[in-house]
C-alpha cells in the first residue's frame, strides 16, 4: 500500500470542520523536497547515509487560496508529505522472507530485519528504500511490535499502484530481495504498564486497515501477556469497524476472525460492505453489515475511557469525524491518519 497522504496526526478530528481543517492543514503541512540521489548504493549491498536523507531544499509547492485551504501545484511524494513527522535514526537492511497474496490487488510482504536496534510502535509506517530506485516508498506496518521482538520480522501489505515502489513490490520483488527500512509516524497506540486502562474503537476504510491491524495485533499481545503473566498493561475491550466495497477486499479477515475467537468479548469486529451483489460466505455472515458505518453503530461506544483511531480515505475520515462530533466524542480522544 503506497502511502499517499497529507499526514495529519492530531488530538482532534477537525477534518469534518472546514475552519478546523484549514488550521490543521496549514499547521501540519510544510512542503519540502528531498534530494534522493545517492540514498541507495548498489543492488547487492545497501548503504544509506544519514546526511543524504536530511539534505533539504525548500520549495513553493503549496499555496493558499482565498478561503485559506491549502492546495498542491503538483503531487507530493512520501518524503515531502511526511517531512514534519517523527522518524527514527536507525535505518536497517531487511530481506524479503515471505510473499503472499492478501487479495486480488494486495501483496503481503514478510521482512527479516537485520538491525537489532530497529523498533516500532503499533500504527507506525516505514520509509521503504529499494536498491536502484530513487523514489522512496512509504508503507504502514501491518504486524505487531511483538512479532519483531519474537522473530525479528515485520509485515507490510501493499496495494498495486503505478507508484514505483508499489509497482516494484508487485512486479519485481522476490524472496531474498534486499531493501532498507526506517520507521516513522506519529499515529500509534503504545500504552505503558502504569497507564490507566482504556477501551478502543478502531475504524478502517479500505487499505486503511493496515496500521489499525497492527494496533489490533498489539492489543492481542497485551491481552496474552496479561493472561499469562498476570501483570503489564491491562487492556480494555476493542471494537473494530472495517468498511470495504466487497468481502473480497477485506484484508486480514481470517486473522481478525481468529483474534475474535481467541479473545471472545475482548476483541470484536463488524465488517461493513457497501457494494456487494453476490452472497456473503457463511463464515463471515454473522459479522457483516451491508451499508456504511452509522451513528447508531458508534454511539453505543461513547464513554470517557474510550479512544478512537481512524484510518482511511479523506472523505471517510471527514464523514466519521463529523459523526463523532455530533454524538459528543471529545476531540482529544480521536486520532486519525488520512490516505489518498
Amino acid at each position: 500500500m503506497e502511502r499517499c497522504l497529507l499526514h495529519v496526526y492530531v488530538h482532534a478530528f477537525g477534518a469534518g470542520d472546514s475552519e478546523d481543517t484549514s488550521a490543521i492543514m496549514a499547521h501540519a503541512t510544510v512542503c519540502v523536497g528531498f534530494t534522493v540521489s545517492g540514498l541507495l548504493r548498489g543492488a547487492r549491498r545497501i548503504f544509506v547515509t544519514q546526511s543524504a536523507l536530511t539534505v533539504l531544499r525548500h520549495s513553493a509547492f503549496c499555496y493558499c487560496t482565498v478561503n485559506g485551504t491549502i492546495k498542491s501545484k503538483r503531487k507530493m511524494d512520501h518524503l515531502e508529505r511526511t517531512a514534519n513527522n517523527f522518524r527514527q535514526e536507525v535505518i536497517s537492511q531487511a530481506k524479503v522472507c515471505g510473499i503472499t497474496k492478501e487479495s486480488e490487488t494486495v501483496k503481503r510482504l514478510r521482512l527479516a530485519v537485520a538491525d537489532k536496534d530497529f523498533t516500532f510502535k503499533a500504527g507506525q509506517w516505514v520509509d521503504f528504500f529499494i536498491p536502484g530506485l530513487s523514489v522512496v516508498g512509504g508503507f504502514s506496518i501491518c504486524s505487531s511490535p511483538g512479532l519483531l521482538e519474537r522473530e525479528g520480522v515485520l509485515e507490510l501489505a501493499v496495494k498495486h499502484a503505478d507508484h514505483p515502489p508499489a509497482q516494484w513490490i508487485h512486479t519485481k520483488c522476490a524472496l531474498d530481495s534486499e531493501v532498507a527500512l526506517r520507521v516513522g509516524g506519529d499515529f500509534f497506540f503504545d500504552p505503558q504498564p502504569g497507564d490507566s486502562p482504556v477501551k478502543l474503537v478502531l475504524i478502517a476504510g479500505g487499505v486503511g486497515i493496515n496500521p489499525l491491524f497492527s494496533i489490533l495485533l498489539h492489543i492481542a499481545d497485551l491481552h496474552g501477556y496479561q493472561e499469562g503473566k498476570g501483570n503489564g498493561y491491562k487492556m480494555g475491550t476493542v471494537k473494530l469497524y472495517y468498511s470495504a466495497k466487497k468481502t473480497s477486499e477485506l484484508l486480514f479477515k481470517q486473522d481478525i476472525l481468529g483474534l475474535m475467537d481467541a479473545f471472545p468479548g475482548k476483541i470484536t469486529c463488524r465488517f461493513h460492505i457497501t457494494q456487494q451483489s453476490s452472497q456473503i460466505c457463511e463464515e463471515l455472515q454473522p459479522h457483516v453489515t451491508e451499508g456504511r458505518i452509522s451513528e447508531k453503530d458508534l454511539a453505543k461506544h461513547v464513554a470517557e475511557d474510550t479512544l478512537w483511531y481512524i484510518c482511511g480515505p479523506p472523505p471517510m475520515i471527514e464523514s466519521v469525524s463529523t459523526l463523532l462530533s455530533s454524538i459528543g466524542v471529545p476531540r482529544d480522544c480521536v486520532f486519525f491518519e488520512k490516505w489518498w
